[in-house]
């Protein structure tokens, strides 16, 4: 599995969904559940198969102006692992 970095493909969300409401939101996929904060789905939902691993970041530093950059794209690498490694996502 390569490792995520700005020229990773584009991000792909596997078969889940949504259950829950606006403030408490859990992703469902065949395998169990994520009940995910409000950044988390944020990141989740720019999987769209459009947006690389570059777009997603960038539009996250957009979104979080007042957050660390570096941070950001290290948070997203790391949930993006997470999910990638119960194949949720894919690049």
């Amino acid at each position: 599995m390569p490792d995520l970095n700005d020229a990773a493909g584009r991000a792909w969300l596997r078969v889940c969904r949504w259950a829950g409401n606006a403030g408490n939101r859990t992703l469902l996929f065949p395998e169990g559940a994520l009940r995910l904060p409000q950044t988390a789905r944020a990141i989740h939902e720019l999987c769209d198969g459009k947006r690389t691993f570059g777009h997603i970041v960038q539009e996250l530093r957009s979104t979080y102006i007042a957050s660390d950059p570096v941070r950001i794209r290290q948070d997203a690498i790391a949930f993006l692992e997470r999910l990638r490694n119960k194949r949720l996502v894919d690049f």
